[in-house]
């Protein structure tokens, strides 16, 4: 296993999981992804691109410092501020994907993983940086038509280099308003990427409410097991349309109407897969609390303000009941 090639003569400061902030949201994301990789005691270091209107200085006072103060004194997490990358006419989900790929740039490490912070690590994953040597590494995106051989862009495994930042920056000038970051590397990388196994390393939630697993197992002879396959996982990526994302408001008809059924066993009700699925909603709030508590006293206040003043105001922390926010 790759595991087995991990030893203490490794040179761990060599490698970094990086991760990459355009807004609040994500940088509380992206505080849970290191709060995870904290407690899995993962050995290389942490790497937050931010944007540097963000974090001015340790007297800063907003939210959005308290957060990237705690990510630096609590995870140990280098701070390395940004300009986020915006394009003509593009909107802001293509600025979200153009910095993502600023971590080809992160050239003070000869190897770094990029993951989506809209995902649970819920193993440790430094072997991957131990793999043999290859501009980028990515899974296959198991959930689209096996033909298309799209590679996933949600975990990365990238040698920074400027001749590769180059070939990016330059296909990024020539892409359309409508080529995102998934675009761009597999047009770059489609045919020469060094291929991850999306098992374990790339599951998407939505998984759980498929009828047919062939594509994820990548086997029509395999049975499904979901409390195997919750096991094996090391990347769950929140992807659950038409769910929003864990963060957002989860609205129960929509919740109640797509949550996998339950089966019945030779007369017993089995409801593991369902189970598993909504833990996976239920873990994000609990580890939200406790890496982004000041997000949280603020959405308190924002839910209070909401209520009682002024009830149409914009609301994107995702409270529909206060209380279940003070467990």
């Amino acid at each position: 296993s790759l595991d087995s090639h991990a030893s203490t003569e490794v040179d761990w400061s060599q490698f970094a999981y990086t991760q990459y902030v355009t807004n609040s949201d994500y940088l509380c994301n992206s505080v849970m992804v290191f709060e995870s990789l904290d407690r899995l005691s993962s050995r290389a270091d942490r790497v937050m691109l931010y944007p540097s209107k963000m974090f001015k200085s340790d007297n800063d006072t907003s939210l959005d410092a308290e957060l990237i103060i705690k990510a630096r004194d609590e995870y140990n997490v280098k701070l390395v501020p940004i300009t986020v990358q915006h394009k003509n006419n593009a909107d802001a989900t293509w600025a979200d994907s153009f910095t993502k790929l600023l971590a080809f740039n992160q050239t003070q490490y000869s190897r770094v993983l990029s993951i989506d912070s809209d995902s649970m690590i819920l193993q440790n994953m430094d072997e991957l940086f131990l793999l043999p040597p290859a501009p980028v590494a990515m899974p296959r995106a198991y959930w689209l038509p096996p033909d298309s051989h799209t590679l996933s862009s949600q975990v990365m495994l990238i040698q920074p280099s400027k001749a590769e930042f180059s070939r990016i920056m330059a296909k990024i000038e020539s892409a359309s308003n409508n080529d995102y970051d998934m675009e761009i590397v597999n047009d770059l990388y489609g045919g020469s990427a060094l291929v991850l196994p999306h098992r374990p390393y790339d599951m998407i939630s939505g998984e759980y409410r498929e009828e047919n697993h062939t594509k994820y197992l990548g086997s029509e002879d395999e049975i499904w097991d979901p409390v195997a396959a919750y096991n094996e996982a090391k990347v769950i990526h929140f992807s659950d349309w038409p769910l929003p994302k864990p963060w957002r408001p989860q609205p129960e008809d929509i919740l109640l109407k797509i949550q996998p059924p339950c089966t019945s066993i030779n007369g017993t009700e089995d409801c593991t897969t369902r189970t598993i699925w909504k833990s996976f909603y239920t873990d994000f709030k609990i580890k939200r609390k406790v890496s982004c508590p000041p997000i949280i006293s603020y959405c308190l206040v924002s839910y209070v303000y909401r209520r009682f003043v002024d009830p149409d105001g914009d609301d994107w922390c995702g409270i529909e009941s206060p209380a279940e926010h003070f467990v």
